[in-house]
């Protein structure tokens, strides 16, 4: 049974150490929840544990760590590197670390990184008094992969990023385990589950934003093959997202900026396995008071351009004195049609309030 109402707590603490002027770093980032309903919501993790070494233009990394590549708003296609910690937030922000060797050279014609992934993390998903999630629960122990290695296949990614005048642009490229499973249905003790399924992939992706003015223009995208011997007509596919960010500053001759942002996201696979954004429209605003407080506000609302279906989100945050600070979220899920991802989504509507104390 799910409930309409939820408390949880949740600690994360950040320690390093540098040593050796400097060209030596640990960095430790433990992070753990404790749900009231949820059980699958109770749990542990690593979000960073790792050393770094400096040489010269060269940094050596070795641990656990997270990665985000990206430019835009709504949707981030080319950040392959860590899995989505989904029981946290839909988003796909909040990130499980991912255990790795790195190694990264800057140098005048951009910076390179080269990242060897030797261990698969598995998707999180709500259990069956969690929210949000699909109307049946995922069965998370009983994970299908295409690999024989299954979560030790070794994963690796390359990519390469550079400032021109006013560019910012990346190029990347993974192999590897798939982070986004299909769920496929199964007969579980009489029960309907979802059993996750890992295919493998190769994903090139492009990021670039032009800085102009008041104007920030954002564009990603990425070309995947999968192997999948489940379903080979999603063998290939290509995804984008682009748009803009348009600020006005000193709004009323106050300190206050507001931000219109508008993408329009694309996936190239049919509508029935596509995911929520595949012919999109989103349409947003970012007001930032540049108070004491650090108060922000992010509205967006996403539509479908084929199913008519909305999905919106609200996102505030507000400093309280010097050790606290509340955050607000809410999601809505509306017109939602049967068949498609969000149908699935339309009782999750839900706001949370989070209030964060600083040790």
């Amino acid at each position: 049974q799910q409930h309409e109402g939820n408390l949880s707590v949740t600690v994360e603490s950040e320690f390093y150490h540098d040593w050796d002027d400097d060209n030596q770093r640990i960095v430790f980032t433990p992070f753990a929840r404790i749900d009231q309903h949820d059980s699958e919501r109770s749990h542990l993790d690593l979000r960073e544990f790792y050393w770094r070494k400096t040489f010269n233009n060269t940094d050596l990394y070795l641990g656990v760590r997270k990665i985000f590549w990206g430019v835009t708003e709504s949707l981030h296609l080319v950040d392959i590197i860590n899995q989505s910690d989904t029981i946290e937030n839909l988003d796909g922000e909040d990130k499980l670390g991912q255990p790795m060797v790195s190694l990264s050279y800057s140098s005048e014609l951009g910076d390179w990184s080269l990242y060897i992934l030797p261990w698969f993390r598995e998707r999180t998903f709500a259990g069956v008094e969690g929210r949000v999630r699909p109307p049946f629960v995922v069965d998370q122990d009983n994970a299908q992969f295409e690999s024989s290695d299954e979560e030790k296949h070794i994963d690796s990614a390359l990519r390469w990023s550079h400032v021109i005048d006013d560019w910012d642009i990346g190029l990347s490229y993974f192999h590897g385990t798939d982070r986004t499973p299909q769920l496929i249905p199964q007969m579980n003790n009489g029960v309907t589950t979802l059993r996750p399924y890992y295919a493998q992939l190769d994903q090139l992706g492009v990021d670039a934003q032009y800085t102009y003015e008041s104007w920030l223009w954002k564009f990603e995208a990425v070309s995947r093959r999968h192997d999948n011997r489940l379903s080979a007509n999603l063998n290939r596919s290509k995804a984008a997202v682009g748009g803009f960010e348009y600020t006005w500053y000193g709004l009323f001759d106050s300190a206050t900026d507001i931000g219109l942002v508008m993408e329009y996201q694309y996936d190239s696979r049919e509508a029935n396995q596509a995911p929520i954004a595949n012919n999109d429209i989103a349409i947003g605003s970012r007001l930032t008071f540049n108070d004491v407080q650090d108060t922000t506000l992010l509205a967006l609302v996403a539509s479908d351009l084929d199913q008519r279906e909305r999905f919106i989100s609200l996102e505030g945050s507000r400093r309280l004195g010097d050790n606290m600070s509340v955050n607000i979220e809410a999601r809505f899920f509306s017109n939602a049609t049967p068949l498609t991802q969000l149908f699935s989504l339309r009782d999750d509507d839900y706001l949370e309030l989070l209030l964060t104390r600083y040790f």
